[in-house]
């Protein structure tokens, strides 16, 4: 899921696409009635891809909470936040099970379904694994998860042996031509000695 430039503002409903910036402001498309208006640095700004559950584990971002529903509905529309409590939490625990029931209040969950919704409606809600299956034909439920997964690791591995692998890199680099030269001047020293011989 790419949520970039999708933001929510505290004390504004719904959610807006960030469409252009100016010097001391934005300006924003709300993704209810499509009217556009500026929103400034005092404002409350949260941007969706920054946005995560609590889970009894790590907390897990709202766009894979997201791509977990779309997986669920098969591209469809979520239940309406409307739906009762009860109702909301037992789909959230069905497709989260991890979820905190504690740390994640009503308010938050009838939000993540209102703006799940939203999205699904501006047509902005789509899978990123969507082209690699088509090249190698995996099936969607299957193929979706697992690149998903791999790349997060991948991303992880590299950030974390990155600094680790430069630091040894240089030294190496330095023995090697240290040795290299301490060659050269050896086999310099040879032929010095085989010409005064000769």
């Amino acid at each position: 899921m790419n949520l970039t430039g999708i933001i929510s503002i505290s004390g504004k409903p719904g959610l807006f696409k960030v469409v252009a910036q100016g010097k001391n402001n934005i300006i924003v498309e709300s993704l209810i009635d499509g009217k556009r208006s500026p929103a400034y640095s005092t404002d409350r700004i949260s941007a969706l891809e920054d946005i995560s559950i609590y889970t009894i584990e790590d907390d897990f971002p709202l766009k894979e909470v997201f791509a977990l529903i779309f997986k669920k509905e098969n591209g469809g529309a979520a239940p309406s936040h409307k739906e009762s409590l009860a109702t909301l939490e037992a789909y959230l625990k069905d497709v989260l099970p991890t979820y905190d029931s504690e740390r994640v209040y009503p308010s938050d969950m009838k939000k993540v379904f209102q703006w799940y919704n939203l999205l699904h409606k501006a047509d902005i809600l789509k899978l990123e694994e969507e082209a690699p299956e088509k090249e190698g034909d995996t099936p969607k439920k299957e193929g979706d998860k697992a690149p998903a997964k791999k790349a997060t690791a991948t991303k992880k591995a590299t950030t974390a042996k990155s600094p680790a692998a430069k630091k040894p890199g240089a030294p190496a680099a330095k023995k090697a031509s240290t040795a290299a030269k301490g060659g050269a001047k050896k086999s310099s020293s040879a032929k010095t000695a085989s010409a005064k011989k000769g």
